[in-house]
């Protein structure tokens, strides 16, 4: 199994979204813990595919995050499963991954599957549009979700995502005060190297995505804002 543990700083790329190959080199050999594929919409097992076989040029651990059973593709190092403790339609906590599980349980190699605790703090967000997300209203609600997560449910993974708005330095140190044991990722809206070091100071782990397809030196720097001795 890939030891997350030791991330601090992940950059997240869509399959849906294009990156050159120079950026995607940059991206990669920056000195990045890690990158996840993972997107919310658009996401095929082509597109997963053909992204996943240019980040295999390069030594960086790549993981998928499974948004769609038809954008499964074998050759990842690890796969993370989301659960969406907030979600509004109770159907998108479990039912697609019985779904899945029905489809593709023989096939699975359970060393490889890493479940999170997911939680979507920004209400306009295609995801929580997608899962019918119900609010994180303050810090208080942010700790108790974290402790559903970790203390009753016991899993690995609390990933606080705000999905393209920078969030709540309170509401983010509220779910860093639920998580107990468990790994703490926060993702959304991070534009600039301060940013990164701020929510770095609170989270395990920070998840740059949107920025470098916005700015890609801006997204770069970020590695070094976390990473820094």
């Amino acid at each position: 199994m890939i030891d997350y543990r030791g991330w601090r700083h992940v950059f997240k790329l869509d399959p849906d979204k294009t990156i050159g190959d120079e950026a995607l080199e940059a991206i990669c050999e920056s000195g990045t813990d890690a990158i996840i594929v993972g997107g919310t919409y658009g996401v095929t097992f082509d597109n997963t595919l053909e992204l996943m076989s240019r980040i295999r040029r390069y030594a960086v651990v790549t993981v998928l995050e499974i948004s769609s059973l038809e954008a499964v593709v074998p050759g990842f190092d690890s796969y993370f499963v989301p659960l969406v403790l907030n979600a509004g339609d109770p159907d998108m906590l479990f039912a697609p991954h019985v779904s899945g599980l029905l489809a593709y349980g023989s096939y699975i190699h359970w060393d490889e599957i890493i479940t999170e605790g997911y939680l979507i703090a920004n209400p306009d967000a295609g995801v929580a549009e997608r899962t019918q997300a119900g609010p994180i209203q303050d810090a208080a609600t942010a700790k108790a979700y974290a402790q559903v997560a970790t203390r009753i449910c016991r899993l690995p993974i609390v990933y606080l995502e705000y999905s393209g708005k920078y969030g709540d330095p309170d509401v983010v140190r509220g779910c860093r005060a639920g998580v107990h044991e468990a790994h703490f990722f926060y993702g959304g809206g991070i534009r600039t190297p301060e940013q990164a070091a701020e929510m770095a100071a609170i989270a395990d782990t920070i998840v740059v995505g949107n920025l470098i397809y916005e700015d890609l030196s801006a997204a770069l720097a970020t590695v070094a804002a976390v990473k820094r001795p």
